[in-house]
Formats: structure tokens, C-alpha cells, sequence
């Protein structure tokens, strides 16, 4: 039996759990695999109106130096000018504009998404995982979603060219977002 979510009772402000959320993205590596990744130090609250999501707003804060690509070759080169450009462009941020329900346990999130130091708007459907209250006494709530980029609208512009044609690097990043956040009193 499955019943439907009172979303009144989830208003309130949260702020992300780091240490049971991951904000990752997937790339294709040379025209014929996926590089899987994640930024381990980030930071994000959330004001929830349960009554009317418009109202709601969210916003994430991420270390770019944090990026974990299970390769530390690569995540110098990542955290690189040709990539991130670490230095001059320590974090990544997104702020929501607008929230809307599109399904029973379904949102989009749209805001502005900046990435080195380029801002450009952003969707990302967002699905409601549930509501539990922790063994600490906390009142958890879980979204999980994703959405695809084009890392040139960004600046992220670096490839190199493969004998074989394409390219070593995808300009289709996927966003990938589990987020467990923690109801604050």
C-alpha cells in the first residue's frame, strides 16, 4: 500500500547532509567509455513551503579542488586551467529560481549554475525519495536526480583529437545529484 506525501509536513529549512548525499557527473572518455566522478566538499541548504513549492529555494556550494575521479593524474588535469580552472575558480554554485511540481513525487529545480566563473540556467528534475526521521532524532528527507550539461557552454572547452576521429573527451557531462539534507529546529 503505498500512500502519498503530505508535503506540508516537510516545510521548514534543511541544509545537506555531506556525508550521505554525492554530487557526481559522467562524461564519455574516448568515444568509447564513461569517466564516473564526484566533488567530495560541498555545502547546501534547501527552504521548503510544502504548501506551494514555488516558494521553496535551494542552493549548493561546491569545492572544485574536491573533484574524485579515482585518479589522481586526471584530477590534476581536471582541476587544471584546461578544465576547471581550479585556481582562479574555486567553487562551483548553484542557485535555484524557480521550484515546480510536476508529479506526485517529482520537482523541477531551475536556477544558475555557475561553473569556472560562466553562469548559465540550469534544470534539474528531482525526484523525492521519502522522509525518515534517524536514529539521532533528525528528520531526513531524500531527492536523487540528474540532468545533462554541455561543459562548452561553461568554458570547459579542452579536448584532443582522437587517430580514429572524435574526440578524448564528451562535451555531454551528466549531473548526478542524492541528496539527504537534515530538517534544522
Amino acid at each position: 500500500m503505498t500512500t502519498a506525501t503530505d508535503y506540508r509536513t516537510l516545510t521548514g529549512d534543511y541544509v545537506i547532509d555531506p556525508a550521505h548525499s554525492r554530487f557526481g557527473f559522467v562524461a564519455r572518455h574516448a568515444m568509447v567509455t564513461k569517466v564516473r566522478g564526484a566533488f567530495n566538499e560541498f555545502e547546501g541548504s534547501a527552504r521548503l513551503d510544502g504548501e506551494n513549492p514555488a516558494n521553496s529555494s535551494a542552493e549548493l556550494t561546491i569545492k572544485a579542488a574536491s573533484i574524485d575521479t579515482r585518479n589522481a593524474d586526471r584530477d590534476e588535469h581536471l582541476r587544471s586551467n584546461d578544465f576547471l580552472a581550479m585556481a582562479e575558480h574555486p567553487e562551483i554554485t548553484f542557485r535555484s529560481t524557480e521550484i515546480i511540481r510536476t508529479g506526485e513525487d517529482a520537482f523541477d529545480v531551475a536556477g544558475e549554475l555557475t561553473v569556472k566563473g560562466v553562469t548559465r540556467p540550469v534544470t534539474i528534475p528531482l525526484s523525492f525519495e521519502g522522509q525518515a526521521v534517524d536514529p539521532f532524532g533528525n528528520s531526513r528527507i531524500g531527492f536523487e536526480g540528474s540532468t545533462t550539461i554541455n561543459r562548452k557552454d561553461f568554458g570547459v572547452t579542452w579536448n584532443a583529437a582522437l587517430e580514429t576521429g572524435g574526440v578524448l573527451v564528451s562535451d555531454k557531462v551528466v549531473l548526478e545529484f542524492e541528496i539527504s539534507a537534515v530538517k534544522q529546529s
